[in-house]
């Protein structure tokens, strides 16, 4: 079915032999976390009737209680909630905000501008809405970054002296920007410099896109709070929907609180039968996260050679699942959503094209042909419609059944300069 030119299956080996150690060493980090996830699964004593589905208040759910303690092992912090009913990331990171931000407190974001869908949670943008947190008299500021599109460490110390912050908020992955992610210990460096100014300033951080990608959580350096997206990387693609939060014990109670109510916390909530695949996303989430990053690399490589400027560079180390790529022109960026979707398992036969999308102020475009709506651990790419006209591309449950759609991308791209 696949029919390639014969000089871009040359290029896709020369782009493989590239990539060779950039994958022996994304299996190292594959594999001490899939031991990592399996230890807590064995010393947590998961068992079958866990699987089993509640009902009405939820009241006693030994499963839904056992995956948070599974969870908080696995990725290094004292407490975690993982619950099917958060909608998405965006949902599950305002639950941790109002959870721990109150009226005249100040959030101070050190990553620059946060990433588009949560602008309207805080109350700053275009897209403010009722409801936000300003609207609550919570204080919104921002350190930007540097000249290289890293954390200015030093204007962060300064904030921080200055402001006393409640949160110190960190966004680990790049957003709709070419900016470096975070490593892991460049959010240490942060939560050591905040701790040094101000103690009791609580540190968050939205660890979407960032999970089981390095050995270690932000937990780990010093983070109290981290949450994410279950239909990202922790779900291992098996998650339908849901989302996690993980941290310090009072301040994931917290957050219980204010994703059901006071007083009742984290003690109700129906599972309804997806503790299941909630198990099962969540083992199987490392190996996952280690294909999707094979396939990223592989991306990166190939569209190297095509001539694309990448970020990450091929064999640069990678704190995210996320590779963008600079398409240079409207057309191209089309042409590679458009040539994904054709090897996709799940609607293949569908043309993505431009359209408006709740949330962003430009057209957006979404390949995605996935088995769970929305699902970004699957392979997928999205951008807006804007200069520089970048394609941000994640994903892939299976790298040798990603490979060719990357090929299929790169085929449309290569079709598209050559008819200019």
């Amino acid at each position: 079915m696949f029919e390639f030119d014969e000089k871009l299956i040359a290029l896709s080996d020369a782009a493989l032999r590239d990539c060779a150690d950039e994958f022996r060493r994304i299996d190292c980090v594959t594999e001490h976390n899939q031991r990592k996830m399996l230890e807590a699964f064995i010393h947590n004593k998961v068992s079958e009737t866990m699987f089993a589905a509640s009902t009405g208040y939820g009241y006693g759910d030994v499963g839904r209680d056992t995956l948070d303690a599974v969870f908080a092992e696995a990725v290094g912090a004292e407490d975690a909630v993982v619950r099917h009913n958060f909608t998405c990331g965006t949902h599950t990171l305002t639950v941790a905000l109002f959870g721990v931000l109150r009226p005249g407190d100040t959030m101070l974001c050190v990553t620059g501008t946060p990433y588009d869908t949560i602008q309207p949670v805080i109350g700053i943008g275009k897209t403010a809405a009722a409801g936000s947190l300003r609207d609550f008299g919570v204080n919104y500021a921002e350190v930007a970054l540097d000249e290289n599109g890293c954390p200015d460490e030093t204007a962060i110390a300064a904030a921080v002296k200055a402001q006393q912050p409640k949160m110190v908020y960190i966004q680990r992955s790049r957003g709709y920007s070419l900016r470096p992610s975070l490593s892991v210990a460049q959010i240490g460096r942060i939560v050591q410099i905040t701790k040094a100014q101000s103690p009791d300033t609580v540190v968050m951080v939205d660890n979407c896109y960032g999970e089981f990608v390095e050995d270690r959580e932000p937990t780990a350096v010093g983070a109290d709070l981290i949450a994410g997206s279950l239909i990202k990387n922790p779900g291992g693609g098996i998650a339908r929907t849901g989302g996690y939060i993980a941290g310090r014990r009072d301040l994931v109670e917290q957050c219980c609180n204010r994703l059901t109510t006071p007083g009742l916390g984290r003690e109700v909530g129906a599972t309804l039968g997806n503790n299941r695949e909630l198990f099962m996303g969540i083992f199987h989430a490392p190996h996952v996260v280690g294909e999707a990053l094979k396939t990223a690399a592989f991306t990166a490589a190939v569209f190297s050679r095509l001539g694309f400027e990448t970020t990450p560079v091929p064999g640069e180390v990678r704190h995210d699942i996320i590779q963008a790529i600079k398409l240079k022109t409207p057309e191209n960026l089309i042409a590679f959503c458009q040539g994904l979707q054709t090897g996709a398992p799940v609607d293949s036969f569908v043309t993505p094209v431009p359209s408006a999308m709740p949330g962003y102020d430009s057209k957006v475009i979404m390949s995605a042909g996935a088995f769970t709506l929305g699902s970004s651990i699957e392979l997928s790419a999205d951008a807006p419609l804007r200069e520089p006209f970048a394609v941000w591309f994640q994903g892939g449950l299976h790298f040798f059944a990603s490979k060719p759609a990357v090929l299929c991308a790169a085929q449309r791209v290569m079709q598209q300069e050559n008819n200019k």
